[in-house]
């Protein structure tokens, strides 16, 4: 780490004010070493912004701005976490055959609707939640299910019947689309599950430098 580098963290904030020599230089103690060291581990798990933001409420003695950015971390991750296994439970009630693929034109909603077992009203609903994105017929503006808005439609009945949530189920296709299919987004979880796992680790490592800090600060 270069000195410029202090010199900014002190300035921000980031470690707590600095003495000055006689000829003017700093003068770092073990508190400002063990300041720098954890800012660093929880910059791993919270960020480069909020890892900034409770090391600066720490050094100017507000406590409790601090923890409320260290819980809001930790509900985003349980937030992600949830999503991640809402996700994974989803794919694992795909029935393992799926219906035979739509041939030559799009389908209606009326169509579609029929092909699955729902009301096209319930079409246009999963549309409003962006679980269907279907295509409009240029010269009647009807709507149009092709294959991919086929697929999806029985995706979300299956996951419907299954007791699924219309935002979980949005949320669940999106994975889908991002990961580029059924196989892929088996191994996107698997390293969604990993990222989640070393986040966590990191936060616990930052919480143990940060409770190292706070118990030097109160030894004064």
């Amino acid at each position: 780490m270069s000195p410029q580098a202090i010199r900014n963290y002190g300035a921000s904030g980031i470690l707590p004010p600095a003495q000055r020599s006689a000829s003017g230089y700093r003068t770092y103690t073990p508190i400002h070493a063990q300041a720098l060291r954890t800012f660093l581990a929880l910059r791993a798990g919270h960020g480069h912004r909020f890892a900034a933001e409770i090391m600066c409420a720490i050094n100017r003695g507000d406590i409790e701005s601090a923890y409320r950015i260290i819980d809001s971390t930790h509900l985003a991750l349980r937030t992600e976490r949830r999503t991640r296994t809402e996700v994974a439970a989803a794919l694992n009630t795909l029935s393992a055959t799926p219906s035979a693929p739509v041939k030559g034109r799009p389908l209606t909603v009326g169509e579609l609707a029929q092909r699955i077992g729902v009301h096209a009203a319930t079409l246009r609903a999963w549309e409003v939640q962006g679980i269907l994105r279907p295509e409009r017929d240029r010269a009647t503006g009807y709507r149009q299910y092709g294959p991919d808005a086929v697929r999806d439609a029985e995706i979300a009945r299956q996951l419907r019947r299954g007791g699924y949530r219309l935002n979980q189920v949005a949320r669940f296709l999106e994975s889908l689309h991002t990961a580029g299919g059924a196989a892929a987004l088996r191994t996107f979880l698997d390293a969604w599950q990993d990222r989640l796992n070393t986040r966590s680790r990191n936060l616990l490592a930052g919480a143990a430098q940060l409770d190292t800090y706070l118990r030097a600060l109160d030894a004064g």
